[in-house]
């Protein structure tokens, strides 16, 4: 899913991480501390995921001898070292240091800005919808309207979304709770809001709702549109989070009450 890129050996003279990260398209990932890396017990159950997977660490690691490639094998090999470092970053962000690195990143606001106007630019965050990689992209959270995304950037959106895993901006939120966004009033995390970003947000909700009523008819219902809607539903380490889980349950019981409405009326109508 992850767009490749090649460079030239000059590009390998500090270190493979330090040159993946500066990657166009790899804006997301934070760097891994090698002494994470190099701990076996991190990496457990990774050798049955990625082929060559010794080779693709010793690559990342920069133990790797270039000589000793072999041709037919060296773009497959940098695939693969690309898919355990991502598969490594997604162990690694949930940790308290990964946290950390991520939480700088999330100040900064680098992984964009919500789009909804009442959500007045809140900072965004990766997720992925699965832990197996080449299944989904990665999703942008917002923690105020708690609705996912897709990234501006088709770069940023070919990446993998097992590389950032499915519970991670939900333990950044447990981990540090006084991050969790209010529903409502200004945002007061990260940087002030640029216009251009204001801006953009707008024009990405403009397409947002483009494609959203993009293939619904004159003769569609509203309520079956209605139904269709599938929320995104927080989970850490695969069990729903206990606090939303019960507001999403009440604000499921809501739509239900005013899908049955629009029910009647359409029935009212023919």
């Amino acid at each position: 899913m992850e767009e490749v890129s090649t460079g030239s050996g000059s590009d390998y003279s500090n270190s493979w991480i330090s040159w993946f990260l500066s990657s166009k398209g790899n804006e997301y990932f934070c760097e891994v501390e090698e002494d994470y890396i190099l701990d076996r017990f991190n990496l457990t159950g990774l050798n049955t995921e990625v082929q060559h997977y010794a080779q693709a660490l010793d690559m990342i690691t920069d133990n790797l001898v270039d000589e000793e490639i072999q041709d037919d094998l060296r773009g497959n090999l940098d695939l693969q070292a690309r898919l355990l470092y991502g598969l490594i970053h997604a162990r690694w962000i949930v940790t308290a240091r990964g946290l950390a690195k991520m939480l700088e990143k999330y100040k900064r606001a680098d992984f964009g800005r919500c789009p909804r106007v009442l959500c007045q630019s809140q900072p965004l965050l990766p997720v992925g919808l699965t832990d197996v990689p080449y299944e989904k992209s990665v999703k942008l959270y917002c923690g105020r309207c708690e609705d996912i995304y897709s990234p501006k950037s088709s770069r940023h959106g070919s990446i993998d979304g097992a590389y950032f895993g499915t519970s991670f901006p939900h333990l950044l939120f447990l981990v540090y709770p006084n991050l969790i966004p209010p529903k409502s009033g200004p945002v007061e995390i990260g940087l002030p809001v640029r216009a251009a970003d204001v801006e953009g947000s707008r024009r990405s909700r403009r397409a947002r709702e483009d494609q959203e009523t993009e293939g619904v008819g004159e003769g569609a219902s509203t309520a079956a549109v209605a139904l269709k809607a599938d929320r995104y539903r927080p989970r850490i380490f695969g069990f729903q989070v206990n606090e939303i889980a019960k507001l999403q349950r009440w604000q499921e019981a809501v739509r239900d009450r005013q899908v049955a409405r629009l029910e009647d009326l359409e029935d009212a109508a023919a």
